[in-house]
């Protein structure tokens, strides 16, 4: 917090923006000075280095190799994850892992290599540890993927947490993608990504220093293979990426490096190896599986304005419904709660909310509900008080709790890395449940001081419980929101055991997924915003979260036509599907023409919703995402890696958005096979560009060949669209039959265990003679759904 977040407070609040930003200064200063007090002086540090290899010790999967000043505990699971940990630690404990360390591989063995190393060699990987430390991960074949440089440590004299380093060298052709939700990827180029969850005080641009959800994985694809390194240390650092260059022969190729920098936290690392399908598989084993949404939550989601009451909702829904546009549920922000209070509701202005609720549910809407850490120090107000009586606020260093800045003024936090705080916290969500909502969106969960500017709102110093570990908000600022979603999604499988919880946050770490989504924030008004929408996806499904989106718009600007219905098309293909009101003014209110393609947009994500949900289930089975890179299905192939305006969208589609102004055609760089053009029927073959037609009223949408869909039929069921397959070739699709809204086991390391009510039905498509004929996979009969055939006179 400095001068230039002074003036932008008035610029932001008006009048009453010095005052604001005054209360603000005030806030960041004493957070300084409680960690000035609460914080050791790190003074003189001494670096240190593993050393020479001393000796090994055989072990589960693998063993322990100790060096002069270190020691390196190396595993192997059964399904291929490496495992390693500097100065002995092991993989626990840690808020990723789901269902604790997976068993090791019993077929591993630790044996000597050359020149003084060690090994370890598993049926999936190769492990080479050198005399020095360095760490080599190579396949089965002996080809390396990475190389790990012995680490390097500077301790402070006086005792205290050591900051750390790590540089790695990876192919001269690698590719960098993930490290959570970054709005200048999906691929990542050179440059530094500090891994510390903020808000940036606006939307999100390219470049910005630190995201809503940073998180230290990293897949790195190239010709050699493709693998998975997740960095387990919550703790602040920076990632420094460097692309390679290939010497065109020469032999004087500069391999890829990343170097990360850690303030603090164990140096251990998780590393996976294999197609990018297997690597997000093992990835979700370890973390587990992704939160399964309601079926309503893979619909179209609408944020009124935050000044709007009770009728101006009733008045918003009224609209859409008259003009046929679909809606599927309305999420309410800050502005309906009493003096910006969390668990309370402002009844002037909604004076019957749990009315206004079961209307909407009556037409297939459902009511969502913003929930924010902080809770206002105020005598009186039941959260305050009750929270105070049972000690879950988090305190300084001295003792005192904690008061940051918050929207409803002076606040105190409570501690969600203590499963006892959870559990109280958990409980108010009853009260939510009561008043009508189904599900909740987790805002300024970082947690920030405010919006506006960005700020982290508790010191460094603040305590924290840590499962009983103890530690400071070093440690556990990258894991509060997490802690916060586990809160709520635990709480809500015992409040309403009938449905299944929905609970989006801003922010998150490794394993957010397990319990909910995550709403990428806010992005910028203008054009930019398109590409950084489809970043912060892409980033996070790599990463592991599958269900993610921003807001399609925001308050602020005021977007062209154009520019509303490319971002509306571009938003209807996310998981997470939601817009704002007042975004450059309601649908109906931009012309005839402009409405009816926003109906058009919105009647094809309802009638793909079947094929949402099965990329649903299969996510939280596999780990795949909704929203796939161009190279998924080839990783080799380099064109495919460098593109970066299109996605596949599961296994069957590719979507083209449009992310240029003035454009009604654009060119697409096509994956192997052929493809049709939804729209037109017209087939291209790839792999290789093709030019399409891109009007205003729609995107570009191709289906693969042989693809089968399942989609909402005229009639509201199910019915299976399949793309013919190419002469002598066959296809297939899956459908999940989803068969009720009850309690999935997301959060188990099995997530396919069959406790779920779910149905994974396969079907295959062949050609056969001039008709395309779908039959179950493995048996005989036809399907259960009406199928239509498209593409065949076209191939």
């Amino acid at each position: 917090m400095d001068g230039r977040d002074l003036v932008r407070s008035v610029r932001v609040f008006g009048s009453g923006g010095a005052a604001q930003g005054l209360r603000t200064v005030r806030a960041a200063w004493s957070r300084r000075r409680a960690d000035a007090v609460g914080l050791p002086p790190r003074g003189a540090e001494r670096a240190r280095v593993p050393g020479a290899v001393r000796e090994a010790e055989p072990g589960p999967g693998g063993g322990v190799i100790r060096f002069a000043r270190s020691e390196l505990r190396v595993a192997v699971a059964r399904d291929g994850a490496v495992f390693w940990g500097w100065d002995g630690v092991g993989p626990e404990p840690s808020y990723a892992l789901a269902g604790g360390c997976p068993e090791p591989d019993p077929r591993a063995v630790l044996e000597p290599d050359k020149d003084g190393g060690w090994r370890v060699v598993a049926e999936r990987v190769t492990v080479v540890v050198s005399r020095t430390g360095a760490v080599e991960v190579c396949t089965p074949g002996g080809v390396t993927l990475r190389r790990d440089l012995p680490p390097r440590w500077w301790e402070p004299v006086g005792g205290g947490p050591a900051r750390w380093t790590q540089r790695a060298e990876t192919a001269p052709d690698a590719r960098f993608f993930g490290l959570g939700a970054r709005a200048d990827g999906p691929r990542l180029r050179g440059g530094t990504y500090r891994l510390w969850n903020t808000g940036p005080g606006r939307r999100l641009l390219p470049g910005d220093e630190g995201p809503y959800l940073a998180m230290p994985v990293q897949l790195v694809v190239a010709d050699a293979g493709t693998h998975l390194v997740f960095h387990d240390s919550p703790w602040d650092g920076v990632v420094t990426l460097a692309e390679g260059a290939e010497g065109a022969g020469s032999g004087h190729d500069r391999p890829a490096t990343c170097e990360l920098r850690m303030e603090g936290g164990p140096l251990r690392c998780w590393v996976v190896v294999g197609s990018p399908e297997r690597v997000l598989r093992v990835w979700a084993s370890l973390t587990g599986g992704s939160a399964l949404p309601p079926a309503w939550a893979l619909g179209h989601q609408l944020a009124p304005d935050d000044r709007g009451d009770e009728q101006e909702v009733r008045r918003l829904v009224a609209e859409y419904q008259g003009h046929g546009l679909p809606l599927d549920a309305v999420h309410l922000g800050v502005g309906h709660a009493d003096r910006n209070r969390v668990f309370t509701v402002d009844r002037k202005r909604f004076p019957k909310l749990p009315v206004l609720a079961e209307e909407l549910r009556r037409d297939g809407i459902r009511l969502v509900s913003f929930v924010d850490p902080a809770v206002r120090a105020e005598p009186g107000y039941a959260v305050f008080d009750g929270g105070g009586a049972e000690d879950v606020f988090v305190r300084g260093a001295s003792g005192r709790r904690v008061e940051g800045l918050a929207r409803s003024g002076t606040a105190v936090y409570p501690d969600f890395t203590d499963a006892r705080v959870r559990a109280w916290w958990g409980a108010h969500y009853e009260e939510r449940l009561g008043e009508g909502f189904t599900g909740f969106w987790h805002e300024m969960d970082e947690p920030v001081a405010f919006a506006a500017f960005g700020d982290n709102t508790l010191p460094r110093s603040a305590r924290h419980a840590l499962e009983g570990r103890g530690g400071d908000h070093r440690e556990a600022h990258n894991v509060y929101a997490l802690c916060m979603a586990r809160a709520a999604h635990e709480s809500l499988r015992t409040l309403a055991p009938g449905e299944r919880p929905f609970v989006v946050s801003r922010s998150g770490w490794a394993g957010s997924q397990r319990h909910g989504g995550v709403w990428a924030g806010e992005v910028p008004a203008g054009w930019p915003g398109l590409r950084a929408s489809l970043s912060l996806v892409l980033g996070l499904g790599l990463s592991g979260v599958p269900y993610a989106g921003p807001d399609a718009g925001g308050h602020a600007g005021d977007p062209s036509p154009e520019l509303s219905l490319r971002r509306l098309q571009l938003h209807a293909y996310l998981p997470l599907f939601r817009t704002r009101s007042g975004a450059g003014g309601e649908p109906w209110e931009r012309g005839a023409a402009v409405r009816e393609h926003v109906r058009a947009a919105l009647l094809e994500r309802r009638r793909l919703l079947p094929y949402f949900m099965t990329l649903a289930h299969l996510s939280r089975r596999t780990g795949a995402p909704y929203v796939r890179p161009l190279w998924w299905g080839a990783p080799q192939d380099r064109e495919l890696r460098d593109c970066e305006d299109a996605f596949l969208l599961g296994d069957c589609l590719l979507v083209a958005p449009v992310l240029e102004p003035g454009r009604d055609r654009r060119t697409v760089r096509l994956p192997r096979g052929r493809w049709y053009d939804t729209a037109t029927g017209r087939a291209y073959e790839g792999p290789g560009r093709a030019v399409v037609e891109a009007p205003l009223s729609r995107i570009p949408v191709l289906a693969r060949a042989g693809a089968v869909l399942p989609v909402r039929g005229a009639d509201g069921g199910v019915e299976l669209e399949v793309w013919a397959p190419g002469r002598g070739r066959t296809g297939g699709g899956v459908v999940a039959r989803d068969l009720g809204e009850g309690r999935d086991v997301s959060d188990c390391r099995d997530a396919d265990d069959g406790r779920d009510a779910t149905v994974i039905e396969r079907y295959v498509a062949r050609r056969q003679g001039g008709r395309v004929v779908v039959r179950p996979h493995g048996a005989e009969g036809e399907p259960p759904y009406p199928v239509r055939v498209r593409g065949l006179f076209g191939s």
